[in-house]
């Protein structure tokens, strides 16, 4: 089977390291990229930023903020994204209170170690649990230190102000991955429920062992669920794995 490219949106304070796994094995035969979503202070000024530079015409998958990227790139461009995969992410704009709830964590970014600014945000029980927790956290202020406080700041911002991607979801109709770890508790499971049930033509994957954090907490089923979706045909019909 001829794939397109595939592009990767990795999550808030993540670099390409979020998806070395999955780069490593799906490289072999296919063209795998990763971009960064730095490039602006609004969702829609970062997706604009990308599609500057983007293959004609591509797969999306996305992680977290990611994954909110992507929902606006389809939105833009809806003729040049082929498939898509939401991992760990949120199709809901934030609240006037769930916005203001951001501000502790810029205070902290600005004012505190960046390790343990990281750790307020995505808190132990994000992840699943075990021995490799702490790994994982260790692993994500690795890659908030390489994008820097000013550009996690940037992408706090962006969060803030992202808009509700309902209707573009119903509107998808490409073949869709809808990801998550059963242990997610900043994107729960009956989130991602809710938005396959949404998309037309989705698949929803539920990794047990994984949280917040999938590629990097559950790499080899994360990379077969995503196998899975570059495979499947362009006209399909809805199914839940769970």
């Amino acid at each position: 089977m001829t794939h397109d490219p595939v592009v990767f949106l990795p999550g808030m304070m993540c670099d390409s390291r979020l998806f070395a796994r999955q780069l490593t094995d799906l490289s072999r035969d296919i063209a795998v990229t990763v971009a960064p979503i730095t490039g602006g202070d609004r969702v829609e000024e970062i997706a604009s930023g990308l599609l500057d530079v983007l293959p004609r015409r591509f797969a999306l998958a996305g992680l977290s903020m990611g994954g909110i990227v992507a929902m606006e790139i389809l939105r833009r461009a809806p003729d040049r994204v082929s498939r898509i995969a939401l991992m760990d992410t949120n199709p809901l704009a934030e609240t006037p209170q769930s916005a203001t709830a951001y501000e502790p964590f810029i205070i902290k970014l600005r004012s505190a170690s960046l390790g343990d600014a990281v750790q307020s945000f995505l808190q132990p029980d994000h992840l699943a649990p075990g021995v490799g927790r702490a790994e994982v956290l260790a692993q994500l202020v690795e890659m908030a230190e390489n994008i820097g406080v000013d550009a996690i700041i940037r992408q706090t911002r962006a969060l803030q102000r992202r808009r509700d991607y309902q209707s573009v979801l119903r509107r998808c109709k490409v073949p869709t991955l809808v990801l998550c770890g059963r242990h997610d508790g900043l994107t729960p499971v009956k989130r991602h429920s809710f938005m396959a049930e949404l998309i037309p033509y989705a698949t929803l994957s539920v990794i047990e062992d994984a949280g917040h954090l999938p590629p990097l907490e559950a790499p080899e089923r994360t990379t077969a669920a995503l196998r899975g979706w570059l495979d499947q045909p362009f006209v399909l019909q809805k199914r839940v794995d769970a």
